[in-house]
């Protein structure tokens, strides 16, 4: 018999052994050779190691124990260093060292160091050098003709001050519809809800040096034929563990910054549409602003109602507890939604309506025609609130919420109850003139405001002074400086409808980052600190922004994310893309110590410092 090039064949005491071509056994007798490329002395380099982050990559451990782990990505020429350790404990959850802060299509050196342990022996070692090459940033563009395709054209660092060098910064923008992606479907059983927040969006972080250092890949992540698994990513923030939390759609979610899912959840059923805030609760819980999937009105008719709800959820997604702010608040208040700029209702961007407001007869109509939905209106089923973010306040088991529909932000007990309002007093009715809170000056004098105290001193485009907030985003209590009595809190004051009406002239709107200090007990308010009016109208932000507190620093972080936006009102036309910029200031300075001008982006979000020794140095 003639033996073939494959197979050897032996008989011996009648047993027939087939043997395999020594040259096609790759993995030798004992199996599949372990073949991938090893640079050091632990295991592979394994990129994007859960599809989702592809500016992230593993160091396979090799089956070593690993600790003491540290990692270092070496910059490009001029760049910024990315430094961090990594718990044992993590080091685990990844089965290696886990490696952030890659540059894009670029060959990185990554240093790193470890103790290995096998076998109860330990090998300490310094300083070995890994060569990672990654692939091109690809977040998804919107399709539209304003859009340059890709999250910016251009990073401009106007000033960087060196206590800030170290600075990540996480920035969340919403481009606009994809062509042919998204809106597709109508809440119509019953009617209404905010289903039309149905767009792209993307999340990624920059250095000090305006380079991508991380980005989410979330069109994998979103399915958009499923209207429950798609919509504008909204509401992140860094956890106490280091990861990230936020919603879209119908969905609330946590996932690592190396892409690895933590939970991935549908609103529970009872309500739709999350939008804005999800907030980390002292006590493991989160809060979300959501929509209720079937109010039953006094006139009988059964709606969706539109971005007027907050619940409460516990770690395993059970609901604790919710705030129905249409049986709290007056749905029917509509001093501020008859002066807003109809062109700019948040994320609802129409130059067409740029400038329009609402009267009193269309409002009516509203109701006559049956009307619901995703519309600036008043009464259940429209957008009379527009409830833009919420903030836990430990030391009395209440919430603030911000209400950009009323230009108020109102804090809320446990039992429903109403604590105070901050806001202009005109159009509320007698039952919540006891909650407005009365402005005063550093001296504690009260600061008289004309037009049922719409129009204080300081309310036109001037220094000094005090005003309200108007259509304001961000209303969050600064905690490390806050009290049971006296509570700190930072907003950005968009400032349209400012005064409870629209200016002659466009050019005239600014928006304010301002900190306002509450006395709880005696019901006053003061402005301690604003930014932006020294600014105007280059400044200005209709919709969208953020003011935050950042403690590491003592300072306050700012982002006016759609500043620049312009429309030509004879036209009915945008004339100019926005120009976010995120401004750092050191807690009391008017000047600040970071700005940073993003261009060739559509409607930026939010941003926020990125903690990157948090995220790997979980217990």
């Amino acid at each position: 018999m003639k033996l073939s090039k494959s197979f050897c064949v032996m008989v011996l005491a009648g047993i027939t052994l087939i043997i395999p071509n020594i040259s096609l056994a790759m993995g030798g007798p004992s199996g599949a050779k372990m073949d991938w490329q090893i640079q050091g002395k632990i295991g592979a380099v394994k990129l994007n190691p859960y599809n989702l982050s592809p500016l992230t990559a593993v160091i396979m451990d090799g089956g070593y124990i690993l600790k003491d782990i540290k990692v270092t990505i070496l910059p490009k020429p001029n760049g910024q260093t990315i430094s961090y350790s990594v718990s044992e404990n993590m080091a685990k959850t990844y089965g290696g060292i886990p490696i952030f802060g890659l540059y894009p299509s670029y060959l990185n050196s990554v240093k790193v160091s470890y103790t290995k342990i096998s076998n109860n022996k330990s090998e300490k070692i310094i300083d070995e050098v890994y060569k990672i090459t990654t692939p091109g940033v690809s977040i998804m563009p919107s399709g539209n003709t304003s859009q340059t395709g890709s999250p910016f054209a251009n990073v401009k660092i106007i000033k960087m001050d060196k206590k800030f060098n170290d600075r990540l910064y996480l920035v969340n923008n919403a481009p606009g519809k994809q062509s042919g992606k998204g809106s597709q479907a109508v809440w119509n059983n019953p009617a209404g809800g905010a289903l039309e927040w149905d767009e792209n969006s993307n999340v990624f972080i920059i250095d000090t040096k305006g380079e991508i250092r991380w980005y989410f890949d979330n069109d994998k992540l979103m399915d958009w034929n499923n209207i429950y698994n798609r919509g504008i990513m909204m509401g992140f923030k860094q956890n106490n563990d280091g990861a990230l939390t936020w919603g879209f759609g119908q969905r609330y979610v946590k996932y690592d910054v190396m892409g690895r899912e933590i939970f991935n959840r549908t609103l529970p059923s009872s309500y739709i549409d999350f939008s804005h805030a999800m907030d980390n609760m002292q006590n493991g819980h989160y809060l979300l602003r959501v929509a209720s999937a079937n109010v039953k009105r006094a006139d009988g008719k059964n709606v969706r109602s539109v971005r007027d709800v907050v619940i409460e959820v516990d770690q395993n997604g059970n609901v604790v507890d919710d705030w129905r702010l249409y049986d709290i608040l007056d749905p029917y208040r509509s001093t501020i939604i008859k002066a807003l700029d109809q062109g700019a209702v948040c994320l609802n961007i129409d130059a067409n309506k740029a400038g329009v407001t609402l009267s009193d007869e269309e409002l009516a109509k509203m109701d006559e025609n049956n009307q619901f939905g995703d519309i600036a209106g008043t009464g259940v089923g429209r957008n009379w609130a527009h409830v833009n973010s919420v903030d836990y306040d430990p030391s009395d088991d209440s919430i603030i919420i911000s209400s950009r529909h009323q230009s108020a932000i109102v804090k809320i007990g446990r039992d429903k109850k109403i604590k105070w309002i901050l806001g202009a007093h005109k159009g509320w009715g007698k039952k919540f003139q006891q909650y407005l809170l009365q402005p005063i000056n550093s001296n504690g004098a009260k600061i008289v405001c004309e037009d049922e105290y719409s129009k204080c001193p300081g309310y036109e485009n001037e220094k000094g002074g005090f005003d309200f907030t108007w259509t304001q985003h961000t209303a969050w209590r600064i905690d490390s400086k806050s009290n049971k009595r006296y509570l700190y809190l930072s907003v950005f004051d968009n400032g349209d409808a400012r005064g409870a009406e629209q200016p002659p002239f466009a050019s005239q709107k600014y928006s304010r980052a301002v900190i306002y200090k509450i006395d709880q007990q005696n019901k006053t308010v003061e402005q301690i600190w604003e930014y932006g009016k020294e600014r105007g109208n280059e400044w200005f932000s209709p919709v969208t922004s953020l003011v935050e507190y950042q403690k590491d620093k003592n300072s306050i972080m700012v982002y006016s994310a759609t500043a620049g936006m312009a429309f030509d009102l004879s036209k009915g036309i945008s004339i100019g893309d926005p120009k976010p910029e995120i401004d750092e200031f050191i807690w009391g300075s008017k000047n600040p110590s970071v700005q940073i001008q993003f261009s060739g982006t559509n409607t930026g979000y939010q941003a926020m410092p990125f903690d990157v020794e948090k995220a790997f140095n979980a217990k």
